[in-house]
């Protein structure tokens, strides 16, 4: 048996970067998050923050300092959620959002991970989050 149970992030500061995706995703941090380690669950999978003392920020879109992985968001409006993360300090990066509304913004989150938020044509949404069309 196999199970994904944490995605962890690297970061010089566990508590304000795990801060800033509890307030983008709206689900609290654990309540034993530290300076060292800090997470916030989602179901059986953990999003989790761990302190780097030399931690060297990805600088995307360059090479030489690669982004190493990004998150998808899915949204169901994309201008609102636009807003919300800007304020609460990411940065958009770039802007593939085609002319009917659909697409995906990338943007990075204040120490500079890029994630992205996306709206999927199809897309329809119920009370245990997105359902995606064609997946099982």
């Amino acid at each position: 048996m196999l199970r994904l149970t944490d995605f962890i992030i690297d970061c010089p500061d566990t508590m304000e970067l795990a801060g800033f995706y509890s307030e983008v995703t709206g689900r609290p941090l654990k309540k034993r998050s530290s300076e060292d380690w800090a997470g916030i669950r989602f179901g059986e999978i953990e999003l989790a923050f761990i302190r780097v003392d030399d931690y060297r920020a990805p600088q995307w879109p360059d090479n030489e300092h690669p982004k190493q992985f990004h998150l998808d968001f899915e949204v169901d409006d994309i201008e609102a959620e636009q807003a919300r993360v800007l304020g609460l300090g990411a940065t958009l990066r770039q802007d593939f959002i085609g002319p009917e509304g659909y697409g995906w913004r990338i943007y990075t989150d204040p120490i500079g991970h890029p994630f992205c938020l996306c709206r999927n044509k199809g897309v329809v949404w119920t009370d245990q989050g997105p359902v995606w069309p064609g997946r099982d």
